[in-house]
């Protein structure tokens, strides 16, 4: 059985970047597993530019950001198979996968680093009505369909749920010459990024409908038609309200989930909002050496930020299996979201093995104008930002210094919160 270091489960942006930096930070023996035929993930479809403004301060398009850093996985020769399943992670850090070459194989690692990414919400979890005709599709599928393949898979066009790849997707199916009629939300608010509703769909006249979900579907072998309804504040659609638009393609993106089969199998423990694993100020997980970045642990807006989080999660597996981390104090904050914050990543924080600043990553409930992110040390508090609009579409961050930790030895919660004045 051969044996590494550091083996990443995932060769997409997050898997990337932690190869990159574990290497960095002196561990030789890394071995990435991607499934796909080559690394870059996801990016290697969205082929619309907007990424990198963070990490390399220039615009890029998906594949060009996911070369930058497959070239420096190349460039440290860091061993990587594609085209390869992991069936299985035991507790001991035993990885089982698969691939034509190895057949079914066995690798054991010092550490692990989850790196798998999400997968979209399928028309199973939407229990929408009708027939299962041709021509409904995931926005993921329909993207990698028409950016990869050179298939377009319809021409009269109905989105339902405004996620950020539906956005695009809209603006994408508009380009390649097909006929979006209508974009429809379940959610009073949009579940993208401010600027995609700008340029995906107020540029090119295509009408959002909030509070609107898809009451029917027409057509036995091929979509022909779908009805949307706008529906009240529990979700349920109202009688009288319904539309039907013509249509062969619905796209559905209504969400996305991190790919977390193995994790769970392998004992980690979840958080029920994020669905990804509870992870600490290093990003490591509840089963010692095991870390998660990127859309695993939680989805992300930006993948720069998958990028950042992504590093820290390398670093800090590589100073795992070098056995150069501080020595471990009993001492755990616990952060708690509250007031309209659904959550926060990481979940507890050691102070003794942070660094000079903590980034903490959290989404909001609802939409909320002219609220402050309050940040609370056991009861006082010790920051106070306001911000004109905040979003569940749009990821939030507070800092914190590791010199204010000092001021405050006996800390055992902190809270972040909403607050109106």
């Amino acid at each position: 059985m051969k044996q590494y270091d550091v083996v990443i489960i995932g060769g997409g942006p997050a898997g990337l970047a932690a190869a990159v930096s574990a290497r960095d930070n002196g561990v030789e023996r890394i071995l990435i597993l991607e499934r796909d035929k080559e690394l870059g993930g996801i990016l290697n479809q969205c082929i619309h530019n907007g990424f990198g403004l963070h990490t390399f301060k220039e615009e890029l398009t998906g594949p060009e950001y996911a070369d930058r850093f497959a070239q420096q996985v190349y460039d440290r020769k860091i061993a990587y198979k594609l085209n390869t399943m992991v069936m299985d992670i035991s507790k001991d850090k035993r990885v089982t996968a698969m691939n034509r070459e190895d057949g079914l194989f066995e690798i054991q690692a010092k550490s692990i680093i989850l790196a798998m990414g999400c997968r979209e919400r399928s028309r199973g979890a939407l229990n929408i009505p009708g027939y299962r005709p041709a021509g409904i599709y995931s926005a993921g599928t329909a993207q990698r369909l028409v950016n990869i393949e050179g298939f377009m898979p319809g021409r009269e066009v109905v989105i339902l749920g405004s996620g950020d790849i539906g956005l695009i997707m809209a603006r994408r199916m508009t380009l390649e010459g097909a006929k979006v009629k209508v974009v429809a939300e379940l959610m009073p608010y949009s579940g993208g990024l401010k600027r995609n509703i700008v340029q995906c769909l107020n540029d090119y006249h295509i009408p959002l409908k909030l509070s609107h979900t898809v009451v029917d579907i027409k057509g036995k072998e091929r979509l022909e038609a779908v009805t949307i309804a706008q529906v009240d504040d529990k979700g349920k659609p109202i009688k009288g309200t319904e539309e039907e638009y013509t249509c062969d393609t619905l796209l559905l993106s209504v969400g996305l989930i991190p790919e977390n089969e193995l994790s769970v199998s392998m004992g980690v423990q979840m958080n029920k909002i994020t669905s990804g694993p509870i992870v600490n100020e290093s990003l490591e997980t509840n089963v010692n050496g095991v870390f998660a970045c990127g859309n695993v642990l939680h989805v992300h807006d930006l993948v720069d930020f998958v990028s950042e989080e992504a590093k820290v999660a390398g670093k800090n597996a590589a100073h795992y299996v070098l056995n150069t981390l501080p020595e471990e104090e009993t001492k755990e904050i616990v952060l708690k979201p509250e007031n309209g914050v659904r959550y926060t990543v990481p979940s507890t924080i050691r102070p003794s093995r942070m660094g000079e600043t903590l980034t903490v990553r959290f989404r909001v409930a609802n939409v909320y104008k002219n609220h402050w992110i309050s940040v609370y040390y056991d009861g006082e508090r010790v920051a106070h930002r306001k911000r004109q609009i905040l979003a569940p579409g749009e990821m939030e961050q507070v800092i914190l210094k590791k010199t204010e930790f000092k001021k405050y030895p006996d800390l055992k919660e902190i809270t972040i919160k909403l607050e109106e004045e």
